[in-house]
């Protein structure tokens, strides 16, 4: 596919056919200007099998906001739409349809209200919220869903990470096996997330980052086959980068080979005024190799160089790693390896290992009519997937110690007194619920904020850091038992009495609908 064609794709037709049929459907029933509310939540945490999370970062609006934006309607997609037919040969989408979406941009007339990127969310609140003309607001569904939920889901895969690491550089990795130009999203979404570095070059200098990486096995594997020999390799690298030499030493033997050969060139850029930067193990047991590579460095007077560890590592691989280093070394020597560690997580970070997406959602909450808000709601089977309905805030609560320790959704209207109590409602399950006294909360925060308005931000761009500080500054107010990497706590998110009365008031009614 020609760049054109592909730029042809990702415009405004980067969406799902009934997006579109319903918006020839709101137009011809008049509905197109009827201002609508749709939220975006996800219905449950990643759970990678043996571990799973207990939090989600969210990432990718902004990136959202720049497809809004950048689409439109132009000549070529309308040409495409009306040319498409219908079973019996007559025009899918009629000729005043078609000029109408052409005229303007397709989304001036949304209000996006949102948590920031970078905070931490949970299940079942609306992390975004769409405000506007149906028509618009049904348009914009898949490329939502899409930017969201792929970048959310890595930049919580990359917290997950970083919290495994205990401190520890995080390089991501993972261009190679990315899905395809998704790549640039997952690199972004894990460097919110808790990645230190990537070596996607590209996403580093969009985002002012030193690219970062080693060498190839193939350059060793070169020098080998012209009778040069690994020594030879390494050498020449120390040649090529003599201040930024970190070597590869798993081509042929770690132990007998590589680390041996890593430290004649070491002690050879010494002898220059240089000091190299440390080794790469990339197969193996590395927690093993880890401890004998470090001892035969400190043993040659390279105490302070870094190990870089990768092959295939997220989080539970760390953490298991860095347990068994504990267990082999004495309580100094594994505290002081564990300092000198930098991980490399490539694969199974941009791939989210273990799970694969994230179940975001984008559902009707609530329709204008006559001057006011006429709740929607959606009844399932299974109450987990019964949507919440109406205008809403989020606010979250601190308990006494200044950790958060429930997300309550309220009615737009109303005003959540700390001061007198709150009772903390279950979204699905009307027996469960929790009486939090004003002695046990010391502070709320509302955090949906108006982010898109008349066809822009409300506030430019924030930078790489502030997303990362509002993610360190989240995880520093969240429980640790919320935090663990195996069976975590349930972070609760709940409803007050009037936002839980008004969703049984809507499924009682629906069901007596249902009878007649």
């Amino acid at each position: 596919m020609r760049g054109e064609q592909r730029r042809l794709a990702e415009d405004i037709l980067f969406c799902d056919m009934y997006e579109l049929t319903m918006a020839q459907l709101y137009h011809d029933a008049g509905l197109a200007d009827r201002t609508a509310l749709f939220e975006f939540s996800f219905r449950s945490y990643p759970d990678y099998g043996e571990h799973q999370a207990g939090y989600c970062v969210f990432a990718g609006l902004e990136w959202l906001y720049d497809w809004m934006d950048e689409c439109s309607f132009g000549p070529d997609a309308i040409a495409y739409l009306g040319s498409l037919q219908g079973r019996k040969g007559r025009p899918l989408f009629d000729a005043g349809f078609l000029e109408r979406i052409a005229a303007g941009s397709p989304f001036d007339g949304l209000t996006l209200e949102a948590i920031e990127e970078g905070r931490i969310v949970h299940p079942n609140e609306p992390v975004v919220a769409v405000r506007g003309p149906l028509l618009q607001a049904q348009l914009l569904e898949t490329s939502l869903l899409n930017h969201l939920n792929y970048q959310t889901l890595v930049a919580t895969k990359a917290s997950r990470v970083r919290e495994s690491a205990r401190g520890g550089p995080v390089l991501e990795f993972g261009l190679r096996r990315a899905p395809d130009r998704g790549g640039s999203a997952g690199t972004r979404a894990a460097l919110i997330g808790g990645a230190d570095f990537t070596s996607y070059v590209g996403m580093s200098r969009v985002l002012d980052l030193e690219p970062k990486g080693t060498h190839a096995h193939s350059m060793v594997q070169a020098f080998m086959a012209l009778g040069m020999e690994e020594l030879g390799a390494f050498r020449a690298y120390a040649d090529a980068f003599p201040d930024d030499c970190l070597l590869l030493v798993d081509t042929i033997d770690t132990l007998s080979s590589g680390v041996p050969n890593a430290i004649e060139v070491f002690g050879e850029l010494r002898s220059r005024g240089h000091e190299p930067i440390g080794i790469r193990l990339d197969s193996g047991d590395l927690a093993y190799l880890s401890l004998q590579a470090a001892e035969m460095l400190d043993e040659a007077g390279f105490p302070d160089t870094t190990i870089v560890l990768s092959n295939q590592l997220e989080e539970l691989a760390i953490w298991q790693i860095l347990a068994q280093i504990e267990r082999e070394a004495n309580p100094g020597e594994a505290s002081r390896l564990i300092r000198r560690l930098s991980f490399g997580v490539g694969s199974r970070l941009i791939n989210s290992a273990g799970a694969a997406y994230l179940d975001g959602v984008y559902k009707l909450v609530a329709i204008e009519d006559g001057g006011r808000w006429v709740p929607a709601i959606k009844v399932s089977d299974n109450p987990e997937k019964t949507t919440i309905p109406g205008h809403k805030q989020v606010w979250r609560v601190y308990d006494r110690r200044g950790r958060a320790t429930a997300d309550l959704m309220a009615m737009r209207d109303e005003h959540p007194d700390a001061g007198q109590g709150i009772t903390l409602h279950h979204p699905s399950e009307y027996q469960v619920r929790r009486v939090l006294s004003p002695e046990d909360i010391s502070g709320m925060e509302p955090l949906l904020k108006t982010a898109y308005e008349g066809g822009k931000r409300s506030n430019p761009e924030a930078p790489l850091q502030e997303l990362r500080d509002r993610r360190q500054a989240d995880l520093a107010r969240l429980d640790p038992g919320v935090r663990r990497l195996v069976n975590p706590h349930r972070y609760h998110v709940s409803l007050t009495a009037g936002l839980w009365g008004l969703k049984q008031e809507l499924i009682e009614r629906a069901r007596a609908e249902q009878r007649r």
